[in-house]
């Protein structure tokens, strides 16, 4: 039942984390190249220029959607009491 009361919390904020990570990484390059970043579709692009944007926005994208997948989660346990999901990372 969490689960399914969890749901529109996760939707907004996996929305929310694409929108917020899509501009960090825009700003982020822009440090690091005056030109737009790489596309992979595009034909005249080097392979390290290309390689390097993409693990850029995969690292911002991976934290920005932690970050607002965590902070959801404890927004929903603050109004429910419940926690939606695991409690502790399971013994290896």
């Amino acid at each position: 039942m969490t689960k399914i009361l969890f749901l529109p919390f996760s939707v907004v904020g996996g929305l929310l984390a694409g929108l917020v990570g899509k501009k960090l990484f825009q700003g982020v390059w822009s440090l690091v190249d005056k030109a737009e970043p790489p596309d992979p579709r595009q034909r005249d692009v080097s392979w390290p220029k290309l390689v390097a944007a993409l693990v850029l926005e995969g690292a911002i994208f991976r934290v920005v959607r932690g970050a607002f997948d965590h902070g959801s989660r404890s927004a929903f346990r603050s109004l429910t009491h419940s926690w939606p999901g695991e409690e502790r990372p399971e013994p290896s």
